[in-house]
């Protein structure tokens, strides 16, 4: 690169990098509002609307209503992946949905859950069940419902729909057209096929599509369909395919509800929660870049100036994608940069290797990125496939933990291997050329990390075996292995009327604090209704005794009038099928790592020593939750999705510079000792970059409310934990299974 060129770059660099934090932080306009400010936010960090409905029958048993609250989750996911369904009392549920403050708007567009019927257009006897009327223009039935049903004409129900979708397809003459893409149970399928076959057979007859009273389609079958997918064309515009999808996907649920009440309400963590985070997020990224400028000099500021670019094109990007930023979100976020950080440092490690050999710097920096290519794309893509099947699989915020983490690898191999190279280029072509401002890397004796296998393994074995003897100590003590939240178990929301209208501060500094020492729940979700003086407060199950002692409280603390305290029994948040999507998910994702490792290092021994190290770091983690009664809820997710995009990235350099190292003609060397020298070459990678993670979520610990300090405080242990199994951990277990079991031909 030419000086002049050179100087250009930095100049723009600048020039983009002010834009940017400009555009970010502060914004255009009279609003005075940047795209940080304009991220669609989950309930915990700015609130939503709540719809609480009511089941029409008065006792529905359990598989009814956990069905219906699993189809309306999915449902609602069009407006968030962080909107949370959950049961209050016997009958009711309640559907909260971040980020919107119209709650009609929201009952409008997502419908009047009701009963869903496909009719045949004629009976057994061939006398018509409904017939167009002239004067109203629109299909009526010519009996009731009963009789059809008794008769068999209801060929389906809403519950043999699986789903249904607005599309656009394409007509004999290639024209395009609004059309609703039907998909039916398996149940569904055999029942949709007799009733098309028939339909077809009588002449293209028919079948009305029936719901809350009303036609809302009656389209004519072209061919029996036997596959369980159908369409429905003769939509005028993509908004009436839309509708009617919505009205299908609603009316698929197992019991009819009516709506009860809605509300908006305000965020649940509240605004300290929100304030801290953004002052422990900031404190932190200074920090790792006076760390980065303190260790590695100009390429330290180069990754200084490239992780803010990150960090502003991450916040636009959310912005951009629409995407719910909650605090599972931020754990996503965290890991992002962390592994932005990471990229710098296998690079510049590289950089600062390439001088010690004697190298000129030019050279060195060519060297540099293209021998850390490897490492950086084979990490970044292993985490990004457990996004990706995360986001396929797993639903709620599962699905918005992955799409945040997904967005956040790619801007940063963008940011460390494609600005972070010129940057520095350009700094090398205006005349900062002498080493000293590089570093030159020492180099070190081999620590004999293998040597001490046995006493790892040990150590390793006794942490992850302390889990399950904890669960059990716990479980016949206090009858509960783990220290389950609301969210995974249910609990008690108490509705309270104050005698003014406290704001969210107010609630955050007298009420929560109260709540918190009652109940011994850190985990308290206050959320205040808006324009009201209403606040409602969620916390693990409360018995009589301890809702008294709340009631009580309450009345002398703030002289609330005892009627206008009710407490209601809710459901857990993370349903059982919720869990179930998490867990098929994570299994599907450490598969395919365990496959692309395979192929990309061409021997299964690096692929399951880094899935062992991966499990072993998921388990220690689930340990420390079970011996410090640390809550087991939405933020154990959270964490343990975390743990496993971090370790398998630490585990990745390392056998990536045992694969270099083999391939450099050093097969001849005691493999102990190549693997001990693998070790300790990336040795200061691997503390360096444990080091610059640990620091945002140490922060987070440290200036976080108390429900932040329970998210943060095991995903330190993870950190430490994966740094600890990256050294000390994989490159032992590649080892034993690389001269224990012999590679076949």
């Amino acid at each position: 690169m030419k000086k002049s060129r050179g100087v250009l770059v930095l100049v723009l660099t600048v020039i983009v990098t002010a834009l940017l934090i400009f555009t970010t932080a502060v914004g255009f306009g009279s609003t005075g509002t940047g795209a940080a400010k304009n991220i669609k936010t989950g309930l915990d960090l700015s609130g939503g609307v709540s719809i609480t409905y009511q089941a029409s029958k008065e006792s529905p048993t359990e598989d009814e209503m956990s069905d219906t609250i699993y189809k309306l989750q999915k449902r609602v996911e069009q407006y968030s992946t962080e909107a949370q369904v959950y049961k209050e009392g016997d009958n009711r549920i309640i559907v909260e949905i971040p980020g919107v403050t119209d709650a009609n708007k929201i009952l409008e567009e997502l419908g009047k859950p009701g009963s869903l019927y496909f009719i045949a257009h004629k009976d057994s006897e061939g006398n018509e069940n409904y017939s167009y009327d002239t004067a109203t223009g629109e299909y009526k039935l010519n009996k009731t419902i009963e009789e059809i049903e008794a008769d068999g004409g209801i060929v389906l129900t809403g519950t043999d729909v699986k789903d249904a979708k607005a599309a656009v397809s394409q007509d004999d003459l290639s024209n395009k057209v609004n059309v609703v893409s039907l998909s039916f149970t398996k149940e569904g399928t055999k029942k949709f096929a007799e009733a098309t076959k028939s339909a077809y057979e009588a002449g293209k007859d028919s079948i009305g599509i029936y719901y809350d009273g009303s036609f809302v389609s009656v389209p004519n079958v072209q061919s029996e369909i036997k596959d369980g997918n159908a369409q429905i064309d003769g939509m005028a515009s993509a908004e009436e395919a839309e509708n009617l999808a919505s009205t299908i996907r609603i009316g698929g649920l197992k019991l009819e509800l009516t709506e009860l009440r809605s509300s908006v309400v305000a965020a649940q963590l509240g605004e300290e929660a929100i304030s801290t985070s953004l002052l422990a997020a900031a404190i932190g990224l200074a920090l790792i870049i006076l760390f980065m400028i303190v260790v590695y000099r100009i390429p330290g500021l180069v990754s200084g100036i490239a992780l803010i670019i990150y960090v502003c094109l991450d916040l636009i990007a959310l912005n951009a994608f629409d995407l719910t930023l909650t605090l599972q979100g931020i754990a996503g976020i965290i890991l992002s940069i962390g592994m932005a950080v990471d990229a710098n440092v296998i690079i510049y490690a590289r950089i600062q290797e390439e001088i010690a050999a004697g190298k000129s710097v030019r050279t060195a920096l060519q060297n540099g990125f293209k021998k850390a290519f490897s490492a950086i794309f084979d990490g970044n893509i292993t985490t990004l496939i457990a996004a990706f099947v995360l986001n396929w699989m797993g639903s709620g915020s599962v699905k918005g933990f992955a799409q945040t983490l997904a967005l956040g690898i790619v801007l940063s191999m963008f940011t460390a291997l494609v600005i972070s190279r010129y940057v520095m280029y350009a700094a090398y072509a205006v005349g900062i050329k002498d080493e000293k401002f590089y570093g030159k890397r020492k180099e070190r004796t081999p620590i004999r990390f293998l040597q001490k296998k046995k006493v790892f393994f040990a150590i390793s074995i006794l942490m992850i075996v302390s889990g399950p003897i904890a669960m059990m100590a716990f479980k016949g003590s206090t009858g509960e292995a783990l220290k389950y939240s609301l969210e995974f178990k249910g609990g008690t929301s108490t509705n309270i009327t104050f005698n003014e209208n406290m704001s969210i501060a107010d609630i955050d500094s007298q009420v929560t604090p109260l709540v918190e020492e009652i109940t011994g729940d850190k985990n308290v979700q206050a959320t205040k209704v808006v324009d009201s003086n209403q606040v409602i407060i969620k916390t693990t199950t409360l018995n009589v005794e301890q809702r008294e002692r709340l009631e009580n409280a309450l009345v002398d603390e703030f002289g609330v009038d005892a009627k206008k305290i009710t407490s209601e029994s809710i459901s857990s948040t993370v349903s059982s099928e919720m869990r179930t999507d998490a867990a098929k998910a994570v299994i599907m994702a450490t598969v395919l790592m365990l496959l692309y490792i395979w192929f990309r290092f061409k021997d299964i021994r690096f692929a399951s020593s880094a899935v062992l190290a991966l499990i072993h770091d998921v388990l220690v983690v689930f340990a420390f939750y079970a011996i410090a009664r640390v809550s087991v809820g939405n933020t154990f997710i959270a964490c343990m999705l975390t743990i496993v995009g971090y370790s398998i990235n630490a585990t990745i350099v390392i056998f990536d510079r045992i694969r270099e190292n083999l391939a450099a003609g050093r097969k001849k060397e005691d493999l102990e000792t190549l693997v001990n020298a693998s070790i300790t070459q990336t040795l200061t990678r691997s503390i360096y970059t444990s080091l610059t993670t640990f620091i945002m979520v140490f922060l987070l610990f440290i200036v976080g409310v108390s429900s932040i300090r329970e998210f943060a405080l095991p995903l330190m242990v993870g950190i430490v934990c994966g740094g600890y199994s990256s050294v000390c951990i994989t490159g032992a277990l590649w080892y034993v299974m690389k001269t224990k079991i012999k590679k076949q031909k």
